[in-house]
């Protein structure tokens, strides 16, 4: 096992901690762990992550639902349109991307490069909302209110971005859930992590009827990164991941403007 290999594993256990730490965000390493340390082909790596994002999720989800911090109708509605785009997106979407997009002079967007591009679009948005973020206030608990529309369709555009670029999507679910849902911060929080585990394991699904998937090494990258959340709850006691997360905004904001200057230059 050479050393980028070992770097990839070791990057699996980062993501879990992160994920452990901030309560998210660290899904958004995971494909390009993938595809710069493991050389996964794009693709297979959005995939992978699906998969990984969503186990990991889904353990975080228990610790939750132990607090009784989880809205469950809330889940359910926004879940329903996420894991039906999400799983369309995989399933019928990603394979009729064709595998030269466009040709510009020199220049040429294949499938692959295109879905990286537009993966760190969507890191350096990810970055700019964790950045921005502005500090979290003890609030009195407000009544739970739905905007059924607003929810469907904001679940919707969540589960066709998770199927292409296959992050959890977090920094859109949550402020979601805080704006349409009325939620207190802490439950939006939990609540995400139920809805990036059904809507990315889902949605794997597709993936498993289009890839031929190497079960031996997603089994181990995604036992790492499980193992990483439990780090980061561990390491919550003493560090205060709140204070953490701006700076692993700006951390992403680079990796985001490095993918775009390695797929085009």
């Amino acid at each position: 096992m050479g050393i980028i290999e070992i770097l990839g594993y070791f990057g699996a256990l980062i993501i879990g901690v992160v994920l452990g730490l901030i309560g998210g965000g660290g899904s958004i390493l995971t494909v390009p762990v993938l595809v710069y340390l493991l050389s996964i082909n794009p693709v297979t790596a959005t995939a992978y992550s699906l998969f990984v994002v969503g186990a990991t999720s889904l353990f975080g989800s228990i610790r939750n639902f132990q607090k009784k911090r989880v809205d469950l109708k809330t889940a359910v509605v926004f879940s329903i349109p996420a894991f039906i785009a999400v799983y369309l997106t995989r399933k019928f979407l990603i394979p009729a991307i064709p595998q030269t997009i466009i040709t510009i002079g020199d220049l040429t967007v294949t499938k692959n490069i295109g879905i990286m591009l537009f993966f760190a679009l969507i890191m350096v948005i990810a970055s700019v909302s964790m950045i921005l973020e502005p500090a979290e206030k003890d609030a009195k608990p407000k009544q739970v209110k739905y905007n059924y529309l607003f929810i469907t369709l904001e679940g919707a555009i969540v589960g066709v971005l998770t199927g292409i670029v296959g992050a959890g999507g977090g920094f859109l679910i949550i402020p979601a859930l805080v704006l349409m849902a009325k939620l207190p911060m802490k439950r939006a929080v939990a609540t995400s992590l139920v809805i990036i585990a059904v809507k990315s394991l889902i949605g794997f699904i597709g993936d498993v009827q289009n890839l031929e998937i190497n079960w031996g090494f997603l089994l181990v990258f995604t036992a790492i990164s499980i193992a990483g959340i439990y780090v980061g709850i561990w390491l919550n006691k003493f560090i205060d991941g709140k204070k953490l997360k701006k700076g692993f905004g700006w951390f992403v904001l680079v990796m985001g403007l490095y993918i775009f200057w390695k797929e085009i230059f």
